[in-house]
């Protein structure tokens, strides 16, 4: 019996068994990539205006 891998649930599909998660656990797990990769190149206006986070708080 296989798992997901992101809520352990059983898989009943060989597709899902072969990705390694069921098709929901996928899209969630894609979007959460997704925003980390758009947050990840997000800047903030104090690294514009060359203040560094530290001095401001």
């Amino acid at each position: 019996m296989k798992l997901c891998k992101r809520c352990n649930r059983k898989l009943k599909s060989q597709k899902s068994i072969d990705v390694g998660m069921g098709p929901i656990c996928k899209k969630k797990y894609e979007a959460e990539l997704a925003e980390a990769k758009f947050n990840n190149h997000q800047i903030t206006i104090d690294e514009v205006i060359g203040v560094p986070l530290e001095e401001v708080r």
